[in-house]
Parts: structure tokens; C-alpha cells; sequence
């Protein structure tokens, strides 16, 4: 694995302004020139950088994410300075601010990056410039088929620093997110768990609600088909997750608040257990949900 560029003798100038590194400051052995930029379009260069930061190639985001920067971001603020709220419509119409998009999109990756890195300076200097010159800026989901928005995780990585948490958001989906808060489950971090299940409930609990008021029972005909609920199925699971750790600190009343949220908006959720099934987050937390109330009605007397 590459050292990080602010580590490595590579990071020798920085461009005027900014933390954002320029292709001349590179050395020539790791100068831009030696990575794929393909056709050099801003979605080619934010999907290659997605991809470094997955593989944890910390040289090739800042190296993909400054090129998109370096040739879009004039074009960004322009389209930038030209809203006053986020673009809305069909996809083709907020695509339509591609430029915007894209540039708050590798900014958000590069503040990432660092974030990982454990160089906070910067990682706040980029999380503040996205919220400051393109805060109006979406990123698309492939997969999910969704736009989200990067002033919001930016916004929520600069609280965490001021709080001293280290939470990795990843690739922003809800998958992602719900394994993460399940593993902070797991080390009883609890302050983690309710970042984790806020982010996904933010980003897709209205989706997870629509999915709910298309069906009139529990998916069931195939693993397939219940997968295409993913949004509603992360919600459940991440709902669940929240009154779990919350009864483990003994907070019997926000448990009891997670688990009847989950009962009330996401009931038909599941959860795939990596095992080969599939259990209903709103079933387990009826049981807990009794539990509970037993021991505050045993409390009240």
C-alpha cells in the first residue's frame, strides 16, 4: 500500500489557497501522469477516485481528485453561485449540474482520505470547502440509483472530529453503513452506533417508508426480490441496532423509542443474516419491546 501523499516526500508544495495538491508539486516518479485518468471527464475522474479510496490507495485520490478539481471547479462555482437551493426534477435535470456535482463529490473522497489518514487539519479544511463553495452539490448512487448530497456527511465528519469520534461512512451506502454500526454494536462503542444509524435513517429513511407503503405483507418470493427492498430492509435493521445498543447502556426509554419506530414505519424489514436467512428486525424487536416495558411498568411501582 502507498504512503499517504501528506506523509511522503511526494507532498512537497502545496497549490496557493488550498490543500488541494497540484501536478507540479508531485515528484516525477509519482506525478499525475503515472495513474489512468482515462478520458478525463469529472464522473470518470470521481468514479476512479471512489475507487482508490475503496482499495485505500491514498496517492491515487488526491492524484484523480485534483485533477477533477484543477479542471471543473471554475465551472462548479459558476454553477455553484448560480443556485439557491439543491437542483431538483428528474435525474437528467440534477445530472445537468455535472460539474457541481462531481467536484463537491472528489472533494468530499480527498476530505475522506484524509479523514483516514488521520490528518484532521486537512480533512476539516476540505469537509469546510465543501460546505462553504459547493454545498449544493449531489453525488449519484449507481447501485441504488439515488442521489445523496456531500455537504451533509462533510457537515456530520466535522462534528465527529469536534466530538473525537472516527467513524468511516465508506462508500455512503446504507449496506455499508448498517455492517459498520452492527461491528460498533459489537465493541460496545455506542456513541458510534447512533451516529452510524442517524446517517442511514437521514439518507434513506423516507425511501425505506415508500417501500413500505408498496407492500401488504413481508417480501417472501425470492432472496432477489427481497434485496430490491434494500432501503427499507437497512432502516429496519439499523433501527433495530439503535434500541439494541441503547438497552445495553440501560436507556430503557430511548430503546423503546427505536424499537416502536421500527415497529410503526419500517415493519416489514428483514435482515440477511450472512448465516443463509433472512429475520424480521420488527418481530425481535416486539420481544425486546416487551421486555422492556415490563421492566419500566416493574419501575413505576
Amino acid at each position: 500500500m502507498k504512503r499517504f501523499i501528506g506523509l511522503s516526500a511526494v507532498m512537497i508544495l502545496l497549490a496557493a489557497g488550498t490543500t488541494v495538491v497540484s501536478a507540479q508539486s508531485l515528484s516525477k516518479a509519482d506525478a499525475p501522469a503515472s495513474y489512468n485518468y482515462g478520458d478525463k471527464t469529472s464522473s470518470t475522474l470521481t468514479t476512479k477516485a471512489w475507487e482508490a479510496l475503496k482499495n485505500k490507495d491514498l496517492d491515487a485520490v488526491l492524484a484523480y481528485t485534483n485533477m477533477c478539481v484543477s479542471l471543473y471547479a471554475g465551472e462548479a462555482a459558476k454553477m455553484q453561485a448560480g443556485l439557491n437551493n439543491f437542483p431538483t426534477g428528474s435525474d437528467q435535470e440534477v445530472f445537468a449540474f455535472w460539474a457541481l456535482n462531481d467536484v463537491a463529490t472528489s472533494l468530499y473522497i480527498q476530505g475522506e482520505a484524509y479523514y483516514q489518514a488521520k490528518q484532521e487539519a486537512k480533512a476539516k479544511e476540505i469537509f469546510n470547502r465543501v460546505v462553504k463553495e459547493f454545498s449544493y452539490g449531489q453525488a449519484w448512487d449507481p447501485a441504488q440509483k439515488i442521489f445523496w448530497k456531500p455537504v451533509d456527511p462533510s457537515r456530520d465528519k466535522l462534528n465527529m472530529m469536534e466530538k473525537g469520534l472516527q467513524l468511516d461512512f465508506g462508500d455512503m451506502t446504507s449496506s455499508f453503513m448498517a455492517k459498520q454500526a452492527w461491528e460498533a454494536l459489537a465493541a460496545k462503542n455506542y456513541p458510534a452506533v447512533q451516529e452510524y444509524v442517524n446517517k442511514i435513517v437521514a439518507m434513506y429513511g423516507e425511501k425505506a417508508k415508500e417501500m413500505q407503503k408498496s407492500l401488504k405483507e413481508v417480501p417472501w418470493e425470492s432472496k432477489d426480490k427481497i434485496f430490491s427492498y434494500w432501503a427499507l430492509n437497512d432502516v429496519g435493521t439499523a433501527l433495530f441496532i439503535s434500541g439494541e445498543a441503547y438497552r445495553q447502556e440501560g436507556k430503557t426509554a430511548e430503546a423503546i423509542a427505536a424499537f416502536q419506530k421500527l415497529i410503526n414505519d419500517v415493519r416489514y424489514a428483514q435482515c440477511w443474516d450472512p448465516q443463509g436467512w433472512f429475520w424480521k428486525p420488527a418481530d425481535a424487536a416486539e420481544q425486546k419491546l416487551a421486555a422492556l416495558e415490563a421492566i419500566a411498568n416493574m419501575n413505576k411501582k
